[in-house]
This record gives C-alpha cells, sequence and structure tokens, in this order.
C-alpha cells in the first residue's frame, strides 16, 4: 500500500479557486431570485415602540416587507445550542438566546428590527430608509466589570441581574498551597474584543419549491447539517424536504458556526411565505455589528510558586462577557480554563467563573475559542516569576512540564464537553527544545541581543508554550464509493472554509483504495448528499472526519480484496491494489480494475447470494471518547522604535505537535494562517465601544487587520506525537497558530524593552497603548 498521508501534496481544490470556478454564495443565481436588506438598530439598548413600513411598501420593486409582528407565532428566540446538563452540580445558567426580529427590545446595536424583500438590493437598501421607527434608548450595559452592579441596567427584564453564568471548579486546595508558597504572583489582566474578519462576510440564498414542496438553502454555514434539522423542526417541515449547501467558504473562523442566526430564519420564513428565492450578502458594516465575535474577558488570577519555580498552585477569577445573547453557553469559559492549566503540572487550582449579558454583539467562539485567554493567564504568570526568580523563560516551563509519562492525563475539571478534561498524550520538552534551536535562542541571548543592544536598538525574545484541545465529539461520517469509472467519490457532512479537505481527506481515502488523490472526488457540506454529522469546527475535521474516511475506505479495502480474490481466484494476502487495478502480487498480468470490479459488484441481471450488498461501497463513522489535544511552542524576535513602539517581528518559529500529519503542506499553511491571526489578536484587532454600546471602529479603516507587511516569514516545525483515542493517530491544528501568539508577543516586548517593573497584561496591544504604557510609567 503506497503511503499517501503524510506527504506535502499541493490542493486539489486550487484551480477551482484560482480560476473563480468554485462556488460561493454570492455565486448563486436562480430564475426569478430577490434581495433581502436588513433595518438595523443604531441603539445598543432600546425599547422598541412602534414601526411604520408602509412608505417602504409603497415603493416600486419592493415585494414584501416584514415585522416581528408578521411572523406571528413563527417568531421565536432560537435554540440554545449548548447548556450544562443536569448532571453538573453548583452551576447557574440562565438561557437567552437571538430573536429573528426585535419585538420589545433591542440588546444590541445592530440588532434586526425589519427586512425588505425587493427586486435588486439597491432598492430594498433605498426601501429602508422610508421605515420609520419609535425607539425609546435606555441606559446600555457595557463594561463587564459594571454588569453586576446592583444599579445597572438590565440586559433581560424578566432576570433579577445581568448574570448569564456562574461555576467554580477547583482541583487539589489552592488555599492550602498558597500557604506553602515561596511566592506568590498576583496580577490583573484583561483580554479585549475583536472580530473574525472572514474575507467572505456571510451569505445565504433559501428558496421554497413550493411545487416540489421542497427548500433548498445555500449558506455560508460550518454546520449545514444541523442548520438543516434545525429549519425542519422550525417550520414544521420533513428533514428530508429541506436541503443546506455549504459551498466554498471564504474563512469560517468559529462565528460562521453559530445557530441560528436571524437572517438564517427570517430568509427562510420570507421564501416560504413568497415561494420565491431570496438572496442576502451581507456587508461589511454589518459584519462587525450582526455577525459574533469573541475574546472580552478580565482576569484577577494568582499563581503560588516554591523558590525553585516550580507551580504549587493556580487560581483564577474571571468574568466572561456573552453579549446580548448566550446560545453558546460555557463553551469559551470552560476552554478558557482547562488552557489557563497549560501543558503543566498544577496540582492544585481554583477557577471562579461569572459570564454576563452585556449590550453588545453576542459571544461565540472566534478562532481559538477562550483558549487563547488561559494561554495568555499562565504563560503572563510564569514570565513574571521567572523574572522575580531570576530563571530563564525557557527554564521555568521546563520545570513545570507535565512528564510524558502520566498520559493520558484527567486534569480533574470539566471541559466544554462537560466531561473531564483529559489530555490524552504529550511530550512537551522535545518541541521546546526544537523552538529554542531554529529560533537561536542560546545565541541570540549570549551574542546577538547584547551586540544589537550596544547599538542602541531594543529587540527582545520571547518562548511560550501551549496546548490546543482538538477533535471534539459527538461524531462524523463519511460515504466511499468506488464508481464504475473507477474513481472514488466520498461524501462528508462537514463543509469547508479553505482548511484543504479536497486534499489531505483524499489522501487518507486514496491510499487505501490503491488510486491517485486527483481520482478521490470530494463532496462536502451538502446534506443531501451526506445526512448525518455535526460541522467543522474545534479544529475537528482531521480528528473526526478523516477517521470517518479512515473507517469507510478500509471498508471498501476490504470489498475489494474479497471479490477480487473470488474472481481472480487467489488469496486475498497475495492480492494488492494500486494504480487503480488489483493485481496478484506474484503474477501481475492477473488483475483487473477497480472500475471492472465495481460493475461486477453491482450486477444488473442474474441471481446473488442472500446478503450480499452492492456495490464497492461503504459508510462509517466516528466518534472519540473525548477529543485529542495538540501541543506546541511558538518563539519569536521583535525589535521595539523606541519613539514610536512600533514593533516589527523580525523572526517567527512554530513547532506544532498534532500527532499524525496528513499533509504537511497544508498543515503549514493552516499555521501560516492561525499566527497572522494571532498576530491581529495580539496586536492590532480591537473593537472600541462607547458608554452607549456603539462601536467605534466599524470598518477596516479604523479596525486594523495585519496585512502582508506585518506578517513576517514564519518557519515550521514538527514532532510528532499521536494520539491513542483514533487509528490515525491524528489531532488538529486549526487554531493551533492563533493561541499563543498574544503571550508570546507580550513576553518578547517586554524582553526587547529590557526595564524591571514593565509588564503587559492586556491583549490586544498596539503601538498607542505601549507608548502610554511604556512612557506613562516613566511620567510617574
Amino acid at each position: 500500500m503506497a503511503r499517501l498521508i503524510g506527504k506535502p501534496l499541493k490542493r486539489n481544490e486550487d484551480p477551482r479557486l484560482l480560476t473563480g470556478q468554485a462556488l460561493f454564495v454570492d455565486d448563486v443565481e436562480l430564475p426569478g431570485m430577490l434581495h433581502a436588506a436588513f433595518l438595523r438598530s443604531d441603539y445598543a439598548h432600546a425599547r422598541l415602540k412602534g414601526i411604520d413600513v408602509s412608505a417602504a411598501l409603497e415603493r416600486e420593486g419592493v415585494v414584501a416587507v416584514y415585522t416581528a409582528e408578521d411572523m406571528g407565532d413563527d417568531w421565536a428566540p432560537g435554540p440554545p445550542l449548548v447548556i450544562p446538563p443536569p448532571t453538573i452540580e453548583e452551576v447557574t445558567f440562565n438561557t437567552r438566546t437571538q430573536v429573528p426580529l426585535v419585538k420589545e427590545k433591542v440588546r444590541h446595536a445592530g440588532e434586526p428590527l425589519a427586512v425588505v424583500i425587493a427586486e435588486s438590493r439597491y432598492i430594498a437598501e433605498d426601501a429602508l430608509d422610508d421605515i420609520v421607527v419609535d425607539l425609546e434608548p435606555l441606559p446600555a450595559v457595557v463594561d463587564i466589570e459594571r454588569a453586576l452592579d446592583a444599579d445597572a441596567a438590565l440586559v433581560h427584564d424578566d432576570l433579577e441581574s445581568n448574570l448569564a453564568a456562574h461555576l467554580v471548579q477547583t482541583k487539589g486546595g489552592y488555599q492550602s498551597a498558597r500557604e506553602q508558597a515561596d511566592l506568590i504572583i498576583k496580577r490583573r489582566i484583561v483580554m479585549d474584543r475583536g472580530i473574525a474578519g472572514a474575507m467572505e462576510n456571510r451569505g445565504i440564498v433559501a428558496y421554497w419549491d413550493n411545487k416540489q414542496q421542497y427548500l433548498t438553502v445555500w449558506d455560508t454555514t460550518q454546520s449545514p447539517i444541523p442548520i438543516r434539522n434545525g429549519l425542519a423542526g422550525m417550520f414544521g417541515l420533513s428533514e428530508h424536504q429541506v436541503r443546506v449547501i455549504a459551498p466554498f467558504v471564504g474563512g469560517g473562523f468559529g462565528p460562521k458556526i453559530m445557530m441560528f442566526y436571524p437572517e438564517e430564519v427570517v430568509l427562510t420564513w420570507a421564501t416560504l411565505k413568497l415561494a420565491l428565492p431570496i438572496k442576502w450578502i451581507e456587508d461589511r458594516r454589518e459584519n462587525f455589528y450582526a455577525t459574533t465575535q469573541e475574546r472580552g474577558q478580565v482576569h484577577e488570577v494568582e499563581m503560588a510558586l516554591t523558590e525553585d519555580g516550580r507551580i504549587l498552585g493556580l487560581k483564577d477569577d474571571f468574568i466572561h462577557d456573552s453579549g446580548a445573547y448566550d446560545p453558546y453557553g460555557l463553551t469559551i469559559p470552560l476552554n478558557t480554563q482547562c488552557h489557563v492549566l497549560g501543558p503543566y503540572d498544577i496540582p492544585n487550582f481554583s477557577s471562579e467563573l461569572h459570564v454576563v449579558f452585556t449590550n453588545k454583539t453576542l459571544t461565540t467562539p472566534v478562532r481559538g475559542a477562550g483558549r487563547p485567554h488561559g494561554v495568555f493567564v499562565v504563560e503572563r504568570l510564569l514570565d513574571i516569576a521567572a523574572r522575580e526568580l531570576g530563571i530563564d523563560p525557557s527554564e521555568i516551563r521546563r520545570r513545570n512540564y507535565l512528564p510524558n509519562d502520566v498520559f493520558p492525563y484527567d486534569n480533574v475539571i470539566i471541559d466544554q464537553a462537560f466531561a473531564n478534561f483529559i489530555i490524552d498524550s504529550g511530550d512537551y520538552l522535545p518541541a521546546m527544545e526544537k523552538a529554542l534551536d531554529m529560533i537561536g535562542y542560546k545565541d541570540f541571548i549570549e551574542n546577538e541581543q547584547p551586540r544589537l543592544r550596544a547599538e542602541g536598538r531594543r529587540v527582545g525574545i520571547g518562548v511560550v508554550s501551549f496546548i490546543e484541545t482538538t477533535g471534539v465529539g459527538p461524531y462524523e461520517g463519511a460515504r466511499v464509493t468506488i464508481e464504475s469509472s473507477g474513481d472514488v467519490s466520498v461524501a462528508t457532512g462537514v463543509g469547508t472554509q479553505g482548511q484543504g479537505h479536497f486534499t489531505s481527506f483524499a489522501q487518507v481515502v486514496a491510499e487505501h483504495l490503491g488510486v491517485k488523490v486527483s481520482d478521490v472526488h470530494m463532496v462536502t457540506g451538502d446534506t443531501a448528499q451526506f445526512h448525518w454529522g455535526t460541522g467543522t469546527f474545534a479544529s475537528r475535521g482531521a480528528v473526526v472526519a478523516a477517521n470517518a474516511m479512515n473507517a469507510a475506505s478500509s471498508i471498501v479495502r476490504k470489498k475489494i480484496l474479497e471479490l477480487a480474490s473470488e474472481l481472480l481466484d487467489a488469496p486475498e494476502d497475495e492480492l494488492e491494489i494500486e494504480d487503480g487495478e488489483v493485481r496478484v502480487a506474484d503474477v501481475p498480468r492477473m488483475s483487473i480494475s477497480l472500475g471492472e470490479l465495481a460493475q461486477k459488484a453491482n450486477p444488473l441481471r442474474g441471481a446473488v447470494e442472500p446478503g450480499t450488498e452492492p456495490g464497492l461501497e461503504a459508510t462509517a463513522y466516528f466518534g472519540p471518547n473525548y477529543g485529542a489535544t495538540a501541543f506546541g511552542t511558538h518563539a519569536m524576535i521583535v525589535e521595539v522604535d523606541p519613539e514610536t513602539m512600533n514593533v516589527e517581528i523580525r523572526r517567527y518559529v512554530v513547532v506544532e505537535d498534532c500527532g499524525t500529519v496528513l499533509n504537511p503542506l497544508i498543515l503549514d499553511g493552516q499555521v501560516h494562517g492561525g499566527v497572522a491571526h494571532g498576530i491581529g489578536n495580539a496586536f492590532y484587532e480591537q473593537l472600541f465601544f462607547d458608554d452607549n454600546g456603539q462601536l467605534l471602529n466599524a470598518s477596516f479603516a479604523d479596525y486594523l487587520i495585519p496585512t502582508s507587511a506585518e506578517v513576517p516569514t514564519i518557519e515550521v516545525g514538527h514532532t510528532v506525537t499521536p494520539s491513542p483515542l483514533n487509528p490515525l493517530g491524528s489531532k488538529g491544528a486549526g487554531e493551533a497558530g492563533a493561541i499563543p501568539v498574544p503571550a508570546l508577543m507580550a513576553q518578547a516586548i517586554e524582553n526587547a524593552i529590557g526595564e524591571a517593573g514593565f509588564e503587559i497584561l492586556e491583549s490586544p496591544m498596539s503601538p498607542l497603548k505601549l507608548f502610554n504604557l511604556y512612557y506613562g510609567d516613566k511620567e510617574q
């Protein structure tokens, strides 16, 4: 069996993408298609007193205008997606989910009040100006640290406070560890909000064919099968009457798994009424208000250590900003709690979590989904401890790594799946050592940095470790079929947003079936082609979906060998599958092509043995007991301009361990993209709100995203620690590039400044923030 898994093959899908032949939602054009535009609230918090759409209805080209009242009994808040099970004790959780259109009260700026359906988007947009809305402004809840104040306005009037959730997690006894400590590090750490900023904004085309009684929805979703199931349930349809297609998607990053966006519900409802196709494509300004966001947390944290730098315990009490609603429950803050523990042996841990409602766009996962927060907290404390104890930052990490003989390691606390947070495998020291070697750590510290500092240049180095929980369940599936042409067709429920699925998944299948990767034809994200699955998120494709394909391909391989053995009159163990045919190993002339085998497996006439399954096809599913945990080390060298506090990244090194690598070329691309995203999160991307909840920088003129000028050449290395949880031994890596960057950048900048007392305790930073932090401290 020729090895294809692990080969750095170029992506099959790229010719289609580069020549404009790939289908995106906005490419969908249907006869008689109408266009939608949404009227959105300018206020973050307001009482809806009335809405008059009569003038909009009179505009030529307007087909319909709908408000919440028009939806009647079909108007309902969306379903909660992740809620704690009753087995989790001592947790407070108040479920409040988003609504399709505002009925009584606006809870965040940009929340939709009405929708116009017109013959063109231009007419629909113009008609929005015809709508008269009476809104009574209310005080806005913006500061998450004041959201629980007794005099704070209520985001949800039926609750006694703005508390969305409360949970305490403990391991060991932190207080007793604190009493034994030689050093206590205590800090307040802030991480602020940003957007995902995908290249392609969200978009939907919905069409109810009244004659066929069939609904088709093209959607920029990361989760087409749950969208199908949900829309069917909401509108009383059979799931077989609904087809959801997630075509090529120009970046997902988490917000596109959100269910259900108001636009998905409203467009579906409208096409059911009008029986005409309707398209809505989000513009960039809408994206800043209407697409979910992430990152807002404030931590009061302390770490207890011995004099030789060993961690005795960690206490992290923090507030998490849920925004106006909480459909994703505790997913993000639970990820934070787990990743605060990092790859380290922390025997005593305590964390009290408060999740609060605010009058901001709701929060759901964005690349990292709470993991960067936890990594930032623990890595910052280790850096501070290393300085106070006079220990090298790399050495303090070495002393605290979990040893490689403790896995699987149960951290005792619960993770996002409300199960024990167990790390399946790890070997952290080799990844650290490889990163130090690649960046030239020893030479930089001993030679280059002193030389450059003597020239008056502020250069610094950073090195941080991280873990990434990946490959969460419940399951994914795949169907693999040998066609009569000899080509292989594969269908799976996961969608693709640029991860290279059409290539890496094909490598898994082609290796089993002895065909070229280019002969494997992949269908992803189409509920008419595959009916069961969850979606593309949490770095799970290479774990859950790939292992389903591995299982289905293994079954098809067995069928091939059984049938070929019968037809060639040779034992199965003497057969080999290569180059699209089965042949007897010692007698190559005795062979049969896969195409001919497929035809013989599906006879048109004659009798077959009872129980015979037609075709060379199999469907299989894979679901892990718990998620596989990837890990790695990032290192960087920066130079800080002391006059402007601008930061130039001179070198960037990543050592990633995601178990068995399916395609190193694609993996490195994922890492590059993640690092670029992480640089934005660390130094550029921050949303600014005023006291009324108004977003002040809702455009790329004011919201900074790093370009190729700011992103350095990224050097990537690998170690391989296979996961014992799946046959391929794979772990995910989609978010790994982004997760440790804020912590790394803070450490490297501090090292470049090189002055006692200068600390970075918030993210993202910026030249202005650095300038104020550095020179402000000097003035004091």
